[in-house]
């Protein structure tokens, strides 16, 4: 049986909302395995003085799946 686990996240990207998402899932996947899916939360975005976004903002919930142990091999 899996086990998965949820971690909430937050990113950000000058691009868009979909690349804040998608730098959010390959910043976690240096420390992080077997990541499942990606749930978003939250969309913001700051606006600078000319009146355009400067950033888009996300949080997310990332599931992964947890590894299991080894079962140790007994012998004979």
């Amino acid at each position: 049986m899996a086990i998965v686990k949820v971690i909430e996240v937050m990113c950000s990207s000058s691009k868009s909302w979909e690349d804040a998402a998608q730098q959010a899932v390959l910043e976690a996947s240096k420390t992080l395995k077997h990541i499942k899916s990606i749930y978003i939360k939250e969309h913001s975005a700051t606006v600078n003085t000319n009146n355009k976004i400067s950033e888009y903002r996300i949080t997310a919930n990332l599931s992964f799946e947890l590894e299991t142990p080894m079962k140790s091999v007994s012998k004979k």
